[in-house]
């Protein structure tokens, strides 16, 4: 009985969570997810879609860029989140004016993500049929036409998956950023929970972090549906 009331004590004592810093750290959270996303929707999106038209081309130039490009991509797409963002503390000290709290994590938190959701934009253009952009090509559309007559909404599905799995990853990206004193829920399990043997503030959370996450899958498997001309 003593053993069953010391777990109740250490895992379920919500009079130690201080629910303000919980709600604090949530706000911190969703707001490094929503920037975050933002521009790594934009700057990979864009990437991805310079990886696809350069290797649809033949000439030297555009084989070099593309080889460049891939380069970089994978190399911020292989370096740890917990490396990366302890490299970007210069970068960060000078663009916020400090490496610490949500706003400096944006950038690493960005340029960690951002190449991996223009490797999935580049390979959900790549599944269009080519037979699409051929008759494309036939009725002489423009390079802008293609892409947003066809490449975009024939892609929409898998272009929407991308950023719903990246979100997801994005989360957990979130909560490393403590250790530089990204804060959000993350920095609050490790610094109010872990640190000072309060494992009901991990445990809450834990358990806020695992329905943030539940919700953002939710939504992009719900929107696929919907886009999804297959079904």
């Amino acid at each position: 009985m003593t053993s069953k009331h010391n777990f109740i004590d250490t895992f379920f004592n919500f009079s130690q969570v201080n629910w303000e810093s919980m709600q604090q750290s949530t706000k911190d959270t969703l707001y490094m997810e929503l920037v975050s996303m933002i521009f790594t929707v934009i700057f990979g999106f864009i990437i991805g879609l310079m990886l696809f038209l350069l290797s649809r081309r033949s000439e030297v130039l555009s084989k070099t860029i593309y080889a460049i490009l891939s380069v970089i991509s994978n190399i911020f797409r292989s370096i740890p989140f917990v490396v990366l963002i302890v490299l970007f503390i210069p970068a960060m000290s000078v663009v916020f004016g400090s490496f610490i709290g949500s706003g400096p994590a944006i950038l690493p938190l960005t340029v960690s993500a951002a190449p991996l959701y223009a490797r999935m934009v580049e390979v959900a253009f790549r599944e269009v049929d080519k037979g699409v952009l051929e008759a494309a090509d036939a009725m002489g559309a423009s390079s802008w036409q293609k892409i947003f007559q066809v490449l975009i909404p024939e892609s929409l599905p898998a272009l929407i998956s991308g950023v719903s799995i990246t979100a997801v990853s994005m989360i957990g990206y979130t909560a490393m950023a403590s250790v530089v004193g990204g804060g959000g829920l993350g920095g609050l399990a490790i610094q109010e929970g872990y640190s000072r043997n309060n494992y009901t503030v991990t445990m809450v959370a834990t358990v806020i972090i695992l329905i943030i996450v539940f919700i953002l899958q939710f939504i992009g498997d719900l929107l696929v549906k919907k886009v999804d001309k297959r079904k």
